[in-house]
């Protein structure tokens, strides 16, 4: 039961993180099922199941918005539903041992792009035309197989690439990127059934994180109208790299009084970086409502 309430609260956390930014759900909540005891293969197996209701649901919703160009979801998705497959069967078939070091590793260079992107992010020109094949199928498949092996990252991935790519209006970056997720989750789940059986998913584990997300899903809403992303993003991202560090800290051996310097030097920067982000909108306030008079 207490892994079952830390599930949820997992679920909870991540469509927070989610509904706010627009991306996260997966690493967050694969971060969390982790640190809380979870195989790295049952964690995003757990994690890419329930997706495959979120991602549905946040895909009819885009759809209904006029948010998602259909052409780029069948370039993008397909190599991205490969990937996934992919990335769910070597995560499946490596030892426990080796998939908490694989899967930190991942988690904590997402973390540090997350973090980067909301910190140093710039808004970007929109131009004409559209990517194109040879674009989007690298992206999809390098995107779907990092979001299997580490337990998210479809959205970090492929939403700020096609960002800064600037043919796709940012709406319909983000209902785009939401709708292909679809088939990502499906796929990843496929190869976790194939390669792990039915005892691999633990289903108390998907409904625990379905339970929390709904309940966090209005407070979501209510956050993204009133919390700057800059400074939430910020914060998610230097969470996503204290919570994995500990695992790659253990894996190259450190300990000991240098284990706990890593850590503080980490949370330093974490701070660092939250306290430059909020001096800067801080700063950027008064300009903006000068302007407005």
């Amino acid at each position: 039961m207490q892994t079952l309430i830390l599930v949820a609260i997992a679920g909870l956390a991540a469509q927070l993180v989610d509904g706010s930014l627009g991306m996260g759900y997966g690493l967050t909540s694969s971060t969390l099922l982790i640190f809380a005891g979870l195989t790295p293969a049952m964690a995003s197996a757990s994690v890419h199941l329930a997706e495959v209701g979120t991602t549905a649901l946040s895909g009819i919703s885009h759809h209904r918005f006029g948010n998602v160009d259909w052409s780029i979801v069948r370039r993008i998705a397909i190599p991205g539903g490969i990937g996934a497959f992919a990335g769910a069967t070597l995560l499946s078939s490596i030892s426990t041992a080796a998939a908490k070091p694989l899967a930190s590793t991942l988690l904590f260079i997402l973390g540090l792009y997350v973090l980067a992107r909301f910190l140093f992010g710039r808004a970007r020109v929109q131009r004409a035309g559209l990517p194109g094949l040879k674009f989007l199928a690298p992206l999809g498949l390098i995107g779907g197989f990092i979001d299997a092996t580490g337990g998210g990252g479809w959205g970090p991935v492929t939403t700020p690439t096609l960002l800064a790519d600037g043919r796709l209006a940012p709406n319909r970056v983000i209902g785009t990127v939401s709708a292909s997720e679809f088939i990502v989750a499906i796929s990843a789940s496929l190869g976790f059934f194939t390669s792990l059986g039915g005892e691999g998913v633990r289903i108390e584990f998907v409904l625990a994180l379905l339970a929390g997300g709904l309940i966090a899903a209005p407070i979501a809403a209510y956050l993204v109208r009133h919390l700057n992303p800059r400074l939430l993003g910020v914060t998610v991202g230097g969470f996503i790299c204290f919570t994995n560090a500990r695992v790659l800290l253990a894996a190259v051996g450190v300990s000991g009084e240098l284990f706990l310097g890593a850590y503080v030097l980490i949370i330093a920067l974490w701070a660092t970086a939250i306290g430059w982000t909020y001096r800067t909108l801080r700063s950027e306030t008064p300009t903006t409502s000068r302007k407005r008079r």
